[in-house]
């Protein structure tokens, strides 16, 4: 019908829930829910979250005009190394790229360092003749002769996917091409995965990695994209699935397929998507997004309500907090910094005696033993429900039982009786240490960005983000918490607010003084008509944004520092004005920019995305007062250290003025807000829950 309803509807499959939001088309939540995550088919976990998000809201398939989803699949196939069995072919003489990698050792004096695993063996590692300079020239042709005994040697080591990475593609992709369709006809079932669309960047070892990463993961998700596709058309789904990125944005079906490792990470990027909308809402230009779910917590700087960005990160690390561990992956991404540290997170005691939490998380299935599925390890829900912090009979909307009893057992069996504690004292240990945790990691990624803590505000959601988000903040140096509505979906609600959109990062080396303008903007305007033609897939209508930048360095360094371009044709005096953002930004990261050096651009970008409408400005309360609670509620109270009464709230029934003492508890059907004893929260004028420490409260 033409004057239906337009709903739109997001899923978020995690690694523990899968979370569901209904939103109408002026941006109301009309339903959330939350599900298990079913590991041996995410799709059917999925499909029972919208099948009752639609219910509790009466609406049908036939009224979604908007579907975007976001999962753990592609990283966890990644980390699980539960891909497709990939081979390699790069240039004649340039086999062991892989082997070589970067010449640097992540832990210098550790002579039983473990090297990455970057998942092709040498064995699988073939090459073949030909070469283009860096400018695109080709200098020697491919050798074509060569192709049927490749395809033949790929056929005999059961090559499921096979990645191209030959030198210099980025500058010109022909060599490339021409080897993907020869091969493409010789092995019809295997997919192949090329350096000049993956990840079109200079530095071979990262764009080989990309480009494995990538081609390990396709296959699967194809396969994935493919059965959630058909299986929500057949319920009725009449419309395009959009698949959220980790760069922040929208994508479709059609591009996630062809572009898998650009999924990796997409659920958090919904999450650093809401928080700095909240921001913005909330005139808060400096925030730290933190989003705790069952298996990690991801947390985000966020300045000038624009989420800290990077191009590059690692997969798989073998040492999880020491860069250099992992296996380098290249492509536009929010940058967060993620730990093992969820309500799933199991804890243990180490032979020294000392307790643990994480990385390893129950998940799922069996999940915290409190989930009452066989679970026997002891995890941090299962601490929280002992602490008092967890109503049982409203816990994931009531539709799944707490099992106080198996959670007792559970901490006493393993952590209790290693330590000689009582179930109260190991529940608050095990709170202690995962919270520190978090607290620390925040810290240490706010050091390594050259930013502070103490100024910003928290933006806590997740299904046990509000939970935890005094007793982090209290540790990080952080006095402000604000818990947006429906935080226990909050990922998923930020993939509501996200655009179509796509960026592409391209290698062309130029030095600064020598800039043909003319070229660049030829340059600039294929990237970005290759990047419109992606956008419009899933966006046919509207005004686009279009942003550049410039990635820029002084001759002889190693890295470089990014720089934002005008949306226009360059013209020759935008020389000057390069050089002085540069020299500005390079001061503002190392104190000082280097008169006289001559200053080069390695790489250029476009990001093209369609338009998002500004969050509403906020109404004051017309309103101030406190509130009666509900019920009274013990728990344990970890800034005394004892067992006391605290108030206990029902979110709904808050009204924008409202303002209570903790420590309260403030429960909705998919999270509870832990008020400390000494933080005060009140609600503003758009329902968020707003959280302040009080020095000397207690």
């Amino acid at each position: 019908m033409a004057d239906r309803p337009q709903l739109r509807i997001a899923v978020d499959i995690g690694g523990t829930f899968t979370d569901t939001v209904l939103m109408s088309a002026s941006c109301d939540v009309l339903a959330t829910c939350k599900t298990p995550t079913t590991l041996s088919n995410p799709t059917l976990g999925a499909l029972e979250g919208v099948e009752h998000a639609l219910g509790a809201a009466d609406a049908s398939f036939a009224q979604i005009a908007g579907f975007i989803h976001g999962t753990t699949l592609a990283t966890n196939a990644l980390i699980e190394k539960q891909g497709a069995r990939v081979a390699t072919i790069t240039n004649d003489g340039f086999r062991d790229i892989l082997e070589i990698a970067n010449e640097r050792r992540y832990s210098q004096y550790d002579i039983n360092i473990e090297k990455p695993d970057l998942i092709v063996p040498r064995s699988r590692a073939f090459t073949i003749r030909g070469r283009m300079d860096a400018q695109g020239v080709e200098l020697a042709p491919l050798d074509h002769d060569a192709i049927p005994q490749l395809a033949e040697a790929l056929r005999a080591c059961n090559a499921e996917a096979v990645a191209i990475c030959l030198l210099h593609s980025y500058a010109n992709a022909a060599h490339e091409e021409q080897l993907r369709d020869q091969l493409a006809i010789a092995l019809p079932d295997v997919s192949i995965s090329i350096s000049a669309q993956v990840s079109p960047e200079a530095r071979e070892f990262d764009r080989l990695c990309t480009t494995i990463a990538n081609a390990y993961i396709q296959p699967l998700m194809a396969r994935y994209l493919s059965d959630f596709a058909d299986r929500f058309k057949t319920c009725g789904l009449d419309c395009p699935v959009l698949m959220m990125t980790a760069g922040g944005g929208m994508t479709t079906l059609e591009t996630a397929a062809q572009l898998p490792i650009r999924l990796v990470e997409s659920g958090p990027a919904g999450g650093a998507v809401l928080a700095a909308r909240i921001a913005q809402s909330l005139a808060l230009p400096e925030v730290l997004s933190f989003d705790m779910g069952g298996t990690t917590a991801k947390l985000c700087l966020i300045d000038g309500y624009q989420p800290q960005s990077a191009r590059r990160f690692e997969i798989a690390r073998a040492e999880r907090f020491i860069k250099g561990s992992g296996m380098p992956v290249r492509i536009p991404v929010l940058e967060m910094i993620e730990i093992g540290a969820g309500g799933g997170s199991i804890a243990n005691v180490d032979r020294l005696g000392r307790l643990q939490i994480g990385p390893q998380s129950a998940g799922s299935e069996p999940g915290p033993a409190a989930f009452g599925k066989g679970g026997a390890d002891a995890t941090v829900t299962d601490a929280d429900v002992i602490q008092g912090l967890i109503e049982p009979a409203r816990f994931a909307e009531g539709r799944l039982a707490i099992d106080m009893g198996a959670a007792n057992r559970a901490i006493e069996q393993t952590v209790g009786a290693a330590l000689e504690l009582n179930n109260d004292a190991a529940a608050l240990g095990i709170s202690e240490i995962v919270d520190e945790s978090m607290a620390s990691a925040a810290r240490m990624h706010a050091v390594e960005s050259g930013k502070d803590l103490g100024s910003r505000t928290i933006i806590a959601f997740g299904g046990n983000g509000p939970l935890h988000a005094t007793r982090v903040a209290r540790r990080a140096g952080v006095n402000r918490i604000v818990v947006p509505r429906d935080p226990g979906v909050g990922s998923a609600v930020g993939f509501l607010h996200a655009p179509v959109s796509f960026e592409i990062v391209r290698s062309r080396y130029e030095r600064l003084e020598t800039l043909d303008m003319a070229c660049l903007n030829q340059f600039f305007d294929a990237m970005i008509s290759e990047a419109t033609s992606v956008v419009r897939a899933g966006s046919p209508m509207g005004d686009l944004t279009c942003s550049r930048s410039a990635y820029m360095r002084y001759h002889g360094q190693g890295h470089e520092i990014e720089i934002a371009l005008p949306d226009r044709h360059l013209e020759e005096k935008d020389a000057e004005f390069l050089r002085a953002a540069f020299e500005t930004e390079y001061a503002r990261q190392f104190s000082r920019a280097v008169p006289g050096m001559v200053i080069e651009i390695l790489n250029w970008s476009v990001r093209l995305a369609s338009h998002v409408s500004e969050p509403t400005s906020l109404a004051a309360p017309n309103r101030t007062g406190t509130v009666e609670p509900k019920r009274r509620q013990s728990i344990l109270c970890e800034v005394t250290g004892v067992r006391r009464d605290a108030d206990v709230y029902d979110r709904a029934a808050l009204t924008p003025g409202d303002h209570l003492s903790g420590p309260a508890l403030i429960t909705e059907p998919q999270t509870t807000t832990y008020v400390s004893a000494d933080f005060i929260a009140e609600v503003d004028g758009d329902a968020n829950i707003v959280l302040t420490r009080i020095e000397g409260l207690s």
